[in-house]
């Protein structure tokens, strides 16, 4: 089952989302951040939130600004953009009764929903996958081009299948961005899953963001896994992996007391 919506981004444009929502009793609710430039379709997006719904956690997942179904231009937008709008899913999804207690994040989103935590203070815990301990990481994807959009302002780069503009206020933003106190003042369950044969965010990631992090935290390896969970049930493992280690910090408890 799944719900398709729309909400404002924090700079006035409409962004596309889905909620995939439980068919069964509810345990609880969660918004979803996607990888650099992968959207709300991406397998990991999709898999990992029908999964969590299928498991009676319903999830919000969207496309950042200019990205899939969602408005604007995508290099209007910036990582702190991206965290920005995160928080605005949460309270677009608060607003329809549905307080959110998990964010999940993959690879570049999964940066984005540590940084967006402390204002989502509903948020009872967080769980990244193939994460990011520094968000510039992503400038490896396009450092081709990165001297001429500093030196003029903006510039094409291809970003997979997406011929995408990138500009300087991009780049200099996420060189900008550090997760390291945002980890270290958390403040609530983290849950680090990432592939020891990741090629595109190291493993080393992983431990940077276990170790910069304070108790309660964990860590599950991917085994097997790639940075994308394309393969035949990665995603929907790390989904499983999820719900199972959410279960103390979802309201369902409180309910049943």
């Amino acid at each position: 089952m799944a719900e398709r919506v729309t909400f404002p981004s924090v700079s006035g444009e409409r962004l596309a989302g889905i909620l995939d929502l439980p068919e069964g009793p509810v345990r609880g609710w969660g918004v979803f951040s996607h990888g650099f430039t992968l959207g709300k379709d991406s397998p990991a997006a999709a898999r990992i939130c029908k999964q969590l719904a299928a498991e009676g956690v319903g999830m919000l997942r969207f496309d950042n600004l200019g990205l899939g179904d969602s408005e604007g231009d995508w290099g209007d937008g910036s990582f702190s953009h991206k965290v920005a709008d995160t928080v605005e899913a949460a309270r677009f999804l608060a607003g329809t009764g549905r307080p959110v207690e998990i964010l999940v994040g993959h690879s570049f989103g999964g940066a984005a929903v540590i940084a967006a935590a402390r204002d989502i203070p509903e948020a009872r815990a967080v769980a990244t996958v193939g994460a990011p301990y520094d968000p510039s990481h992503v400038e490896h994807q396009y450092d081709a081009v990165v001297e001429r959009v500093l030196a003029e302002g903006e510039a094409q780069v291809r970003l997979g299948d997406k011929a995408l503009t990138m500009k300087r206020a991009f780049v200099e933003d996420v060189r900008r961005a550090d997760l390291a106190d945002a980890i270290r003042e958390l403040g609530r369950p983290l849950l680090v899953l990432h592939s020891p044969t990741d090629e595109t965010v190291a493993i080393r990631n992983a431990s940077d963001i276990f170790n910069a992090a304070r108790h309660p935290r964990s860590f599950v390896s991917l085994e097997g896994s790639d940075h994308l969970l394309t393969a035949r049930g990665q995603a929907r493992r790390a989904a499983r992996i999820i719900s199972a280690w959410a279960e103390p910090y979802l309201a369902e408890d409180e309910r049943d007391d």
